[in-house]
């Protein structure tokens, strides 16, 4: 019995000796190997394009003045791999809002509001609980002016003894009062590695 927990202790602390270290990645000097599957950079790449296309084209300047009210509508995952859009969408949303030209609503959605606290809080009203004061009024929550919408395509190809995976990222930012695309765009992010690879 001690012979085989002593030979079981052995193999865990070789397998643990090999194992190769955890350690912390600056995203900003991160020149690790790139995955084929999409990761970090490539959200990163691709809200940076989206933002700055947006600003130079004059898409999301007011031209009444003030910020423009974006919600976010349906970014569809067209890839074979399990991608939370939110990571892209929240890129943009910080851009946009660090611009100072667009706020976004988190009080509206395809699904329901985001943050489901905007009508929650006007629950209270007329509870005798809560001082009325400080309860929001009606009228006060501000409609969307404009909607953030798009996809991710993925495509596979084989170019000679390796793989190519083209990923497209495509955003359209439509006028609500009007139903025109103020601006769309597409990213297209190109990787080219061994057929080994697993891009999903």
């Amino acid at each position: 019995m001690f012979r085989h927990a002593l030979v079981f202790s052995t193999c865990v602390f070789v397998l643990g000796g090999c194992a190769t270290q955890t350690r912390y990645v600056d995203p900003a000097a991160d020149d690790g190997p790139v995955a084929m599957t999409m990761d970090y950079r490539d959200f990163e790449t691709a809200a940076t394009a989206a933002v700055e296309d947006m600003l130079a084209s004059g898409s999301v300047s007011n031209p009444n003045g003030g910020r423009y009210i974006m919600v976010v509508s349906r970014i569809t995952n067209d890839t074979m791999q399990r991608i939370d859009t939110d990571q892209l969408t929240k890129k943009i949303r910080v851009s946009l809002l660090r611009s100072g030209k667009v706020v976004t609503t988190t009080a509206v959605g395809l699904n329901g509001a985001e943050d489901e606290m905007s009508m929650r809080a006007r629950e209270l009203r007329d509870s005798a609980e809560f001082d009325q004061s400080g309860v929001q009024k009606i009228g006060t929550l501000q409609a969307p002016d404009l909607s953030l919408s798009g996809k991710i395509l993925q495509r596979n190809h084989k170019v000679g003894k390796e793989q190519q995976v083209e990923y497209y990222i495509q955003l359209s930012l439509t006028d609500l009062a009007s139903g025109l695309a103020f601006w769309e765009g597409e990213t297209p992010i190109i990787k080219r590695g061994s057929n080994a690879s697993v891009s999903w």
